[in-house]
């Protein structure tokens, strides 16, 4: 028990002192009379005193506005809290302050170029592009989508849009067409933007008959800006586009004018439309406004993640995930963001970490699949790489298992902070996340984010520590959705956050909040098993199950059974192993020893792999709704639809 309350990384009393956290710290006490000495004491004040945190924010952060705000929360109250009210400025302005000679972008190609942009160049781009949109009649509250990689267009496509005024969305084209069409198909973009061609895990992949195909669909489409690395592209290699409607993305900006005019508008006009899975019917769309986002993620990057413009940011992310949107958000820091456009395996597992140690990136997010990837494969960074610049690790998408940390500190470097964070598309950003003055302990989420009053509540609504609830958050806080799009009424929205206890935002996780504040997220709520009326989160089979050497993915769902739920678990194996009874017996007693007798499934059966949304994650429910005779809404939420046909034959 002692090992467990050891913390695996304390930062030095340097790093402490000299971090933007203990400097707001001083600014806070300074501007508000305070004595703060404490992460918590700030923590409790930012949760209490919410407009005063949220003003030390704007005011910290130097947000540039045309105009001031007259309040900063007209009424304390979810939903319906209005921020800032008065304020006018401009999201890509924000993100463009710095426009000078030091590197604002770093874009990674599997075929191994990288092209860099400076502030100034990257400035330069989006005006021209800015102007080229607006020639074509782009306008304020008109939406743009992108149907683009990770690349340095897709970044100047979203602040040219924004400067204008208009709102940016965008998939992967790894979506489904479908995917795309039903997430677009909404929102009835006028523009646009499409990447031609892309190469991953060295297989080149051609998206033109996909992009006639969205075009045709979506008849509100005036143009499409093609996104090509022919420089003299061809309009007719989009065969059914003719000249009138495609438009290369170099040609786009050839515009010489001179105007930088960035659109001034209210702090809460929409800037992004972002999606959720989609796993229960159409994805919804969820609008995002500008000043939230931008304080938000300022809060984040500055505060939570001590970013600085000496760091070089990447997270390994599509642009249908929002943790794209939090990367670029970097930009109003002055960093430089790496983007990444390929697959993390090849040429090999290396890559990753090469480009770590070759671009000097400071701070490296990914997901624990990844790290668990890396752990099985018996890669050891550390032996490899210097990593001197690395100082922390982000990870998001699910729980980092207690491997997952065992590792990082054994094989990748002693002195980095491991930050799991924790959030959501929902919110744009995280409700727990890292912090640069505390400790990590083995497993845990280091705190909750400041302003964000997250509680775990039992079924009675009540706030409970060391003991697993519903992830709420009891107080307004600014990134919640300006509203969904096409929802009349609010009522999607209100379902989708307000429906379980009143006047609280139920988020759908299931944590546990410790007497440290540390926190342990046991996966989605709704996907959580009952045996017996005892409820276990499904990331707590997954540690165990997918520690072994024989397994390479899992999921876990119930089914229903003689009036109970009974837990119901299916493997992939690496090759050349067989689900023997022996390996059942050893998965059950691992699961037995090192959780309880509840976790233990009563049916293990292999398949193939495993269903996934887009966005990579394990689609418990619709496993769940196949074993229990219901129907599975919209599959094409789910990149690899067709495995879901595996386990037909265990329903009843």
């Amino acid at each position: 028990m002692e090992e467990k309350n050891k913390p695996l990384w304390q930062p030095s009393k340097e790093k402490i002192e000299s971090s933007n956290l203990t400097a707001f710290i001083k600014f806070v006490n300074n501007e508000y009379n305070k004595l703060f000495n404490s992460y918590n004491e700030l923590y409790n004040w930012s949760i209490t005193e919410i407009e005063q945190f949220w003003e030390a924010i704007w005011k910290y952060s130097g947000i540039i506005h045309s105009k001031s705000y007259d309040t900063v929360l007209d009424e304390r109250k979810m939903p319906g809290a209005k921020w800032f009210s008065g304020a006018n400025l401009n999201f890509a302005e924000n993100l463009l302050r710095f426009r000078d000679d030091k590197i604002a972008i770093i874009g990674y190609k599997e075929d191994n170029s990288i092209v860099k942009l400076t502030y100034a160049e990257l400035y330069d781009k989006v005006r021209a592009c800015s102007c080229g949109l607006k020639e074509l009649g782009v306008k304020k509250n008109d939406r743009v989508a992108g149907f683009v990689t990770n690349t340095p267009e897709a970044v100047i496509a979203m602040l040219a849009v924004t400067s204008l005024g208009a709102v940016w969305s965008s998939c992967s084209p790894d979506f489904g067409l479908q995917g795309v069409i039903d997430r677009f198909g909404q929102i009835k973009p006028v523009v646009l933007f499409a990447t031609e061609s892309y190469q991953y895990n060295s297989k080149f992949i051609d998206c033109r008959e996909k992009i006639e195909k969205i075009a045709q669909a979506i008849p509100q489409i005036k143009k499409v800006i093609i996104i090509s690395d022919t420089e003299d592209f061809n309009t007719k290699n989009i065969n059914q586009l003719d000249n009138t409607k495609s438009l290369n993305f170099n040609r786009l900006l050839g515009n010489t004018s001179t105007d930088t005019s960035f659109e001034q508008l209210p702090y809460n006009h929409p800037v992004y439309i972002l999606y959720s899975s989609g796993t229960t019917g159409l994805p919804k769309c969820m609008v995002h406004g500008a000043g939230g986002t931008l304080l938000q993620h300022y809060k984040e990057h500055v505060l939570h993640t001590n970013l600085t413009r000496d760091d070089v940011i990447m997270y390994f992310t599509t642009c249908g995930w929002m943790m794209w949107n939090w990367l670029v958000s970097a930009l109003q820091v002055g960093a430089s963001i790496f983007l990444f456009d390929g697959s993390p395996a090849y040429p090999n597992l290396d890559i990753l970490w090469k480009l770590i140690d070759e671009e000097n990136i400071s701070v490296f997010g990914t997901s624990p699949k990844y790290l668990s990837i890396c752990e099985k494969s018996g890669l050891v960074p550390r032996e490899k790489y210097k990593l001197n610049n690395l100082k922390i690790i982000l990870s998001t998408g699910s729980p980092l298992s207690e491997e997952n940390f065992r590792w990082v500190y054994k094989s990748v470097k002693e002195d980095v902070q491991l930050s799991s964070i924790s959030g959501g598309t929902d919110l744009l950003s995280c409700f727990m996340l890292g912090n640069p003055i505390l400790p990590v302990y083995e497993a845990e989420i280091q705190c909750r984010g400041l302003g964000m009053k997250v509680e775990a509540y039992n079924p009675d609504g009540i706030s409970v520590l060391n003991e697993k609830g519903e992830l709420v958050c009891t107080e307004p806080f600014p990134s919640m959705p300006v509203y969904f799009w096409n929802d009349g009424n609010d009522e999607k929205y209100l379902k989708a956050y307000f429906s379980h206890f009143e006047g609280v935002w139920t988020h759908g996780d299931y944590i546990e909040i410790n007497e440290r504040s540390g926190i342990k997220v046991f996966g989605r709520s709704d996907a959580t098993l009952n045996p017996g009326g005892v409820r276990i989160g499904t990331s707590e089979i997954y540690r165990i199950v997918e520690s072994m050497d024989e397994i390479s993915d899992s999921i876990v769902v119930g089914k229903k059974w003689n009036s109970d739920t009974k837990v119901v678990l299916f493997i992939v194996l690496n090759e050349s192993v067989f689900l023997t009874e022996e390996l059942k017996k050893e998965i059950k007693n691992n699961i037995q020893v090192n959780a309880t007798a509840r976790h233990v499934p009563s049916d293990i059966y292999q398949v193939s792999e495993i269903p996934r949304t887009l966005n990579g994650k394990k689609v418990e429910i619709a496993v769940t709704k196949i074993l229990n005779n219901e129907p599975v809404d919209n599959k094409e939420s789910i990149a690899n639809a067709d495995s879901l046909e595996q386990f037909m034959k265990y329903r009843g």
